[in-house]
């Protein structure tokens, strides 16, 4: 009964008991559904509602004319069934020939014959092989739209229904325009039929146009290859679908902005997930983390590490397997900026051509007009009037726009561009290299990275699997926190336990540690006096303390340790604050420790700003700028 408002009213007005009888020419024909007709015949019978028709008359109470009626419905039903099918079987027999005559695509047209060619104008077909050639480079739908933006270049579609029907129109390109043009087989010669099936769970009453999906080609209820003229091969219209699948988020992801050379690369070597990479505003402190155990069962953190050695460590692979090919991409590279500056000047070259057409034909409709009807003249110089200064403005366009970039590479280009390639290593780390270009070049090479820390130990594996199957298995070294973490530890007390015995001292032994080759932890790469205290301290061999020198202060300085004694706070965090300049300190040489100026208003406003929230935590400075 949806959207059949009559049947509706019809029903409502038996159930008032405002109707005696219900007179039709086939009162089966009412029952499009048996529920629907049921419904009615149940209600007419509550009533004592009469039915007739040509063939009768029927009394909904009485068993043998609601049998009666039922059987009708019921084949009223079947008959509408039937119907259909046989009308989609002839359908889908004229697809499966490739004859039906669906609406095409825009760069498409039909001809008379019922033929799909390309469009005839060829400023349409360069616009739509443009779009195809620039996102094979960036790999992104956005991407693609903020370049036809910025070189204002629109999109081709043909009127389909009104008095202009097959004019061609230049619109504004938008993302869901550059989407279904990139998800569409038609571009690769391929005809298909059923691709937007309808989904019943999804349709809604009253929108005829809701519950539809779509399929994906090989879902399709006709798939015809090589059947149109293409605009791409298949083989590139499966590559934009793998990168369309994986600029989502359940895929590998979009490159994106940030510090992160293998963000969407790095995958967990122990539960075998993916990890995402974190750091903070400013870029720093990268971290990469397999963080699903937490974020999906409230777990501990599957493992984490440092970003910055990992990025360094892949950086080098990727420079070892760029060197032997630094000539072909040097002239690659040179090939690729002049393929891309010419295929800018074709959509310009078409554009001004048919402004110029434009011109010619208003001056002839101007001038074939007699000059008597003035009222028909006057519009016809207005429009002239009006494409000379279309052209004009396309002209002086045209004109910046040949100021900014050379038409070809020149000399001295190819050779910066030849000296460049020559030096990759330089390349990678100029500055004018973005992060998102070394993502880019990363994508190309490694399929995704496996990462093992060895239990908390600085030792990790990682197992690069290459685009086309290779795989490099190495052993890197990361910085960690603590000394108790090394992999090296216990050999390392040992050893420094035996270096005691042969009578050297904690200087001594330092410098024979760096002289065997053993690395403290962190990004320290030498051992110190106070570190080899502390490793014989651990073991009991020592037990002496170095001595405090003697600190000569004012009445309202303070030690460090004293200070944060007093304040009741961590060490770390009073000397953050004196690091970022929010208190007065002087460094005394002598004795080796700051000296904090604090007097009794001093600390009452530090033991305030100890306990209010880290979110109101200012500095000094921004805090009196605001007052």
């Amino acid at each position: 009964m949806a959207g059949r408002s009559g049947v509706q009213r019809l029903v409502a007005e038996v159930s008032l008991a405002h109707v005696g009888i219900i007179l039709g020419l086939e009162m089966s024909r009412l029952a499009r559904s048996n529920r629907d007709g049921h419904h009615l015949l149940e209600v007419c019978a509550l009533f004592g509602t009469l039915i007739g028709d040509l063939d009768g008359m029927y009394d909904p109470p009485d068993y043998n004319d609601r049998l009666l009626l039922g059987l009708q419905g019921a084949m009223s039903e079947a008959e509408l069934h039937v119907l259909k099918q046989r009308m989609m079987a002839g359908k889908r027999a004229k697809a499966e020939r490739g004859a039906l005559g669906m609406p095409v695509r825009m760069g498409y047209v039909r001809r008379p014959s019922g033929e799909v060619v390309k469009d005839p104008d060829e400023q349409a077909q360069t616009v739509i092989a443009l779009i195809f050639d620039q996102f094979a480079r960036v790999g992104t739908i956005h991407a693609v739209l903020r370049y036809l933006v910025q070189h204002a270049i629109r999109v081709p579609q043909r009127v389909r229904f009104g008095p202009s029907k097959g004019a061609l129109v230049w619109r504004r390109p938008n993302r869901t325009t550059l989407s279904n043009l990139l998800h569409h087989p038609i571009y690769a010669g391929a005809s298909t039929y059923g691709r937007r099936p309808t989904d019943p769970k999804r349709k809604q009453p009253g929108r005829p146009s809701t519950g539809r999906l779509v399929a994906k080609p090989e879902d399709c209820q006709v798939l015809l290859p090589e059947r149109i003229p293409a605009y791409i091969s298949w083989e590139q219209f499966e590559r934009n679908r793998r990168q369309l699948e994986a600029n989502t988020q359940a895929g590998l992801g979009v490159i994106r902005y940030g510090p992160s050379l293998l963000s969407g690369l790095v995958v967990c070597g122990r539960c075998g997930l993916r990890m995402a990479s974190a750091s903070n505003n400013n870029g720093a402190g990268l971290r990469y983390r397999c963080a699903r155990e937490p974020v999906d069962y409230g777990g501990a953190i599957c493992q984490s590490l440092t970003g910055a050695p990992l990025d360094a460590w892949m950086g080098e692979l990727v420079l070892a397997a760029l060197e032997p090919a630094a000539l072909e991409v040097s002239l690659e590279g040179a090939t690729d900026v002049e393929a891309q500056r010419q295929r800018l000047h074709q959509p310009w070259s078409k554009r001004l051509e048919r402004a110029g057409y434009e011109v010619d034909r208003a001056a002839r409709q101007s001038h074939a007009v007699e000059p008597e009807n003035r009222l028909v003249a006057r519009t016809l110089e207005r429009q002239w009037e009006e494409a000379f200064a279309s052209e004009e403005q396309l002209k002086a366009d045209y004109r910046r726009f040949l100021a900014a970039p050379p038409v070809t590479l020149a000399a001295s280009e190819r050779e910066a561009i030849r000296r460049l390639a020559s030096d990759l290593p330089a390349l990678w780390h100029a500055e004018t290299t973005t992060a998102a270009d070394r993502q880019a070049i990363m994508r190309q090479l490694v399929e995704r990275v496996v990462v093992t820390v060895q239990g908390e130990s600085e030792q990790v594996d990682l197992e690069v699997h290459w685009i086309g199957g290779h795989r490099t298995q190495t052993r890197r070294r990361r910085p960690v926190a603590r000394l108790d973490q090394l992999s090296s530890y216990p050999a390392l007390l040992a050893r420094a336990g035996a270096l005691q015995q042969q009578g050297l001292g904690r200087g001594a032994i330092a410098e024979a540690l760096n002289a065997e080759g053993w690395r403290p932890a962190k990004r320290r790469q030498t051992f110190t006096a106070d570190m080899v205290r502390s490793l014989l301290v651990r073991q009991g061999l020592s037990t002496s303390k170095a001595r405090p020198r003697s600190v000569t202060h004012a009445a309202d300085e303070w030690t460090l340790p004293a200070l944060a004694s007093t304040l009741a706070m961590p060490h770390p965090t009073l000397y953050a604050w004196l690091r970022k300049g929010q208190r007065q300190a002087r460094y005394d040489q002598h004795a080796g420790q700051w000296l904090i100026r604090a007097d009794t208003s001093e600390l009452q406003r530090l033991r305030a700003l100890r306990q209010a929230p880290r979110m109101w935590q200012r500095p000094a400075s921004q805090a009196s700028s605001q007052g």
